[in-house]
């Protein structure tokens, strides 16, 4: 009798790979999108008084009514609108796949997009449809009316801005998107802050749109806190595949705490603003460099040799992302994440010093 795990494990979860995250012990860290700025001296010891503080010999709420009230506050919330939370954004996409899997049900996204969509739905055994983007990244809007009309997607994902090309779609096409579809349609704005546009405001006109967020780009990604907002009706039925007490209770207290500095948080959103627009201009200016326009927190150019690029990048003390291979339309594409000044001035020396030598 084969006991094996390939006699038990299902053949598609076997054929992928894990998500892999890079060690970066010792490395100037400009790989993951992450906000550069630990939070000031004050602000520190408040969350440390938090943790000393809070039970953890008890489960925490299991309905985080305080942190969501703030999260209301602080993302501008309607009072019409639900808010359900995950650990991570990657929870709620696995929730949301989950919910509308029945037999025949199709996930659409765009590609090249945020991988965990095609991930999750493979994890959870449902049929997944991507539709390439436009050269110039954009939604091909012709396409993504065929592939809606063709496969009746129950759940459609669209990036806004869009990872790892880093620009925002036109929002027209994006509300044609959701007019079209049968079922329900996720935006996922991760990098809002950044943005300055949102799908927030039409969710009380489109009743199958949800908007997905993250505190993770905000400067707290330890916490691993993700919010859907969108119609109770919605919500409701999403909140019985939510894991009980899937919010811990360190996440509840610091995230409100932190929340109620929104100036600080705006402070440094500003400050990653700017860099991406000196960080954008500086690698325009070097031969040999492409760089796509960006309303997130990291700028996607594309480098004669990226793979040699990216391992010399990475001798040199400096790990970003090598997204050149995962997609066609990413080919010699690497992705940076704007780090501080100083973490930015570091990358560029060193992208200068690994540059191919012109023969």
């Amino acid at each position: 009798m084969d006991k094996s795990p390939a006699s038990v494990i299902r053949d598609e979860i076997r054929s992928i790979a894990a998500y892999h995250v890079p060690d970066s012990i010792g490395m100037v860290k400009l790989d993951a999108m992450e906000n550069p700025y630990r939070l000031p001296g004050d602000l520190a010891q408040q969350v440390g008084r938090i943790a000393s503080q809070a039970s953890l010999n008890r489960y925490p709420d299991p309905a985080a009514r305080a942190l969501k009230t703030r999260l209301r506050q602080a993302m501008k919330v309607p009072d019409a609108l639900d808010i359900l939370l995950g650990n991570g954004s990657d929870e709620l996409i696995q929730m949301l796949a989950l919910a509308v899997n029945k037999p025949g049900a199709v996930l659409l996204s765009v590609e090249p997009s945020f991988v965990m969509f095609r991930m999750i739905a493979t994890f959870v055994g449902l049929r997944y449809v991507g539709v390439p983007l436009t050269t110039e990244f954009g939604l091909d809007l012709p396409a993504l009316q065929q592939a809606i009309r063709v496969h009746q997607p129950a759940l459609t994902f669209l990036a806004y801005p869009n990872n790892p090309t880093g620009n925002l779609f036109d929002a027209a096409a994006v509300e044609r998107v959701v007019e079209l579809s049968p079922g329900l349609v996720v935006v996922d704005e991760a990098y809002h802050a950044f943005a300055g546009r949102s799908l927030l405001p039409r969710l009380a006109h489109y009743p199958n749109l949800l908007v997905m967020r993250t505190l993770s780009k905000l400067g707290l990604a330890g916490l691993r806190l993700g919010l859907l907002i969108g119609g109770a009706e919605w919500l409701t039925e999403l909140d019985k595949l939510r894991l009980p007490y899937n919010i811990n209770v360190l996440t509840q207290g610091v995230a409100e705490y932190v929340l109620a500095r929104g100036d600080l948080l705006e402070t440094q959103a500003a400050a990653i603003r700017d860099e991406r627009a000196r960080l954008y201009g500086r690698l325009a200016a070097l031969h040999g460099i492409l760089p796509f326009p960006s309303d997130a927190n990291f700028v996607l150019f594309r480098v004669t040799s990226a793979n040699s690029v990216f391992l010399a990048l990475k001798a040199r003390g400096i790990l970003i992302k090598n997204v050149s291979g995962s997609h066609p339309m990413l080919t010699d594409c690497l992705r940076v994440t704007v780090g501080t000044p100083e973490e930015n001035d570091k990358f560029l020396e060193a992208l200068r010093e690994s540059l191919p030598r012109a023969a």
